[in-house]
């Protein structure tokens, strides 16, 4: 293993910076050997990879070994240059059969755009590496490790297509850092123990604010506040002016409560704050920052909610005191420079302006290198998923679902490749009744619509459905184009409110970019259907299925909206090709 990754990296152009490698060990649990900013040049790495030593111990756990790349590896802070659209390339080497499942980490790496190679021996399961590749062509077999040297160049052929599938294209032009204006968040320790340290918090935010660029629109600023569960005192997009935020933060009370649940406040702050309606630019990329303010250690566990703020690109900047959890925020922090530290809270302004430099690091770090050329909106296609209810429940009114799905198909572009359809139907599960890649016509997808038959079943699983589509049909392998940038729109029609819970996958679709339009009946739960879209404009409501024809307008701009609204604007140029960033998983 270790001679054939030396090999690999004598093929790689590590010295002109345009190739980055990482190595990581793992068996019960994962080891980095090195990041992929650890070494800069060929040398280095391949010293590096000679002195491996074999880990050793069991059980395999490959689950968990995929989920720590995710969080900590694939990362910008570990070197990864993913959010500069650079390749990320996964090679994993395994002899045997994972013990946890991977079906879970597999599928966040693919949503992330790693592409995985995975090779395996004769004590490896072949279904398992197909699972975690996802697709076949990537998953390589041996008959022992000795046998590696035998795929190195079916290895080589792989990684040649790389580049040319993931990398975007690039301006060919001049281009010169621009100004970037910033979404930043404030997040309030609001709890009983911050009651006397609550005016110094505030007068800390007024004096932050105070340095911002909110006149001009640069800037946006949005405050929340949380004990036990967070409170949204106001949006980014709320004030429009310096004085407005000002005004409303002179204004704030401490709100009290416990036990302190600084997890469920990220979370939040991450599903309802930084997102579109909410006023967030991240699509624009706009640096998004969040500012924690804590005095104490978090009841609840922050890993999960952290970990996905850093997958969203958001710099969080942690203050705590004497009293806060000093691991606990360097974790939250986007790195552990980022945490910083009072004894009081009325000791605020002595990390005034080391708050300020890092500030300025994030703006340094987060904004694009821009095109000075004028750019000019491209007519956009559509990737358009349509989920049917199909339960007991629909049966009397899936005619009138079937007919608007033909009506809005008709409105496509789906013969010049522009638009690709599919449909949905579920109920306690769901079925796939054709995928995005399935049909290239019109006709085809009509005529396929037109056959549709009712599903029938109980209970009625919407986030089980939501979940299905995130990690089956907006993938690459069922025709999605995301990672081409193409806009991602689900149409769900439903007729009753969901057995299962709808929060977490309706999640993971935002964060995926997928803009969701809902239409529900009176049997729905407008709450559910607004929590499912995000914008309370995307949940259209009929009394009854038969009364469908009466939103196909409304539902027919809906989209149109969506598609304006995530479609970037993109220059006109000739694009080139970019680089590359490589990690080793190896099994020991």
């Amino acid at each position: 293993m270790r001679d054939f990754v030396q090999k690999q990296v004598d093929t790689l152009s590590v010295d002109d910076g345009k190739d980055r490698v990482s190595v990581v060990q793992y068996s019960s649990d994962p080891a980095v050997q090195f990041y992929l900013n650890t070494y800069t040049t060929k040398r280095e790495v391949l010293d590096s990879v000679r002195g491996l030593r074999h880990k050793g111990g069991r059980p395999l756990n490959t689950g968990a070994a995929l989920r720590y790349l995710r969080d900590n590896v694939f990362t910008a802070s570990a070197g990864s240059r993913r959010p500069s659209g650079v390749p990320q390339v996964l090679i994993l080497i395994t002899g045997g059969r994972s013990f946890d499942s991977i079906d879970e980490p597999a599928s966040a790496l693919k949503q992330l755009g790693v592409l995985t190679i995975a090779i395996g021996t004769r004590g490896s399961d072949p279904r398992e590496l197909q699972t975690i590749t996802g697709e076949p062509s990537h998953a390589v077999s041996v008959s022992e490790f000795t046998d590696l040297p035998n795929v190195q160049e079916q290895l080589s052929s792989v990684m040649s297509t790389v580049p040319m599938r993931v990398t975007p294209l690039t301006p060919t032009v001049t281009v010169v850092r621009q100004p970037a204006g910033r979404d930043v968040v404030f997040l309030l320790d609001g709890s009983d123990a911050t009651r006397s340290g609550f005016p110094a918090m505030r007068d800390f935010v007024q004096k932050q604010v105070d340095t911002l660029s909110v006149d001009d629109g640069k800037d946006r600023v949005s405050v929340v506040q949380y004990s036990s569960d967070p409170a949204v005192q106001f949006y980014l997009n709320t004030y429009t002016t310096r004085k407005d935020v000002v005004d409303s933060v002179r204004g704030l009370r401490h709100r009290g409560g416990r036990p302190l649940n600084t997890g469920a406040a990220l979370q939040y702050v991450r599903d309802n704050v930084f997102t579109n309606s909410s006023g967030s630019r991240r699509l624009q990329g706009v640096p998004q920052i969040l500012i924690l303010l804590t005095g104490g250690r978090s009841f609840d566990n922050v890993d999960s909610p952290a970990s996905a703020l850093k997958q969203q690109g958001i710099y969080v900047i942690g203050i705590g005191t004497r009293t806060s959890d000093a691991r606990e925020l360097q974790k939250i922090s986007y790195e552990p420079s980022y945490a910083l530290s009072v004894s009081e809270f009325t000791d605020l302004p002595s990390v005034q302006e080391q708050l300020s430099s890092v500030m300025s690091k994030v703006i340094v770090r987060a904004t694009p290198m821009t095109p000075t050329v004028t750019v000019v909106r491209q007519p956009a296609g559509r990737d358009v998923v349509f989920l049917l209810d199909g339960s007991d429940a629909t049966r009397s009114g899936f005619p009138a679902m079937r007919d608007l799905v033909q009506k809005q198909v008709d409105t496509l572009s789906v013969d010049d490749g522009k638009d690709r359809v599919s449909v949905v139907q579920y109920s306690s599960d769901p079925a796939v009744q054709f995928y995005l890649n399935t049909y290239t016509t019109k006709r085809e997808v009509l005529d396929s619509v037109r056959g549709l038959r009712h599903k029938g079943g109980r209970p009625l699983n919407t986030g089980a459905a939501l979940r299905y589509l995130r990690d089956n049909v907006f993938t690459a392998s069922a025709g999605s184009r995301r990672p081409s940038g193409v806009p991602q729109v689900l149409i769900l029609i439903t007729g009753g409110r969901s057995f299962d819970s709808i929060d977490e996958p309706a999640s993971a679709l935002k964060q995926l970019g997928v803009l969701t339009i809902a239409i529900g009946t009176r049997g729905s739960d407008p709450r559910e259907l607004q929590t499912i879209t995000g914008k309370p404009s995307y949940a259209l409501s009929v009394s009854e299925l038969t009364d469908l024809p009466k939103v196909q307008q409304q539902l027919e701009s809906s989209v149109e909206a969506a598609v304006f609204e995530v479609t970037p604007e993109l220059p006109t140029v000739i694009g080139t090709l970019s680089d590359t960033s490589y990690c080793w998983l190896q099994i020991y």
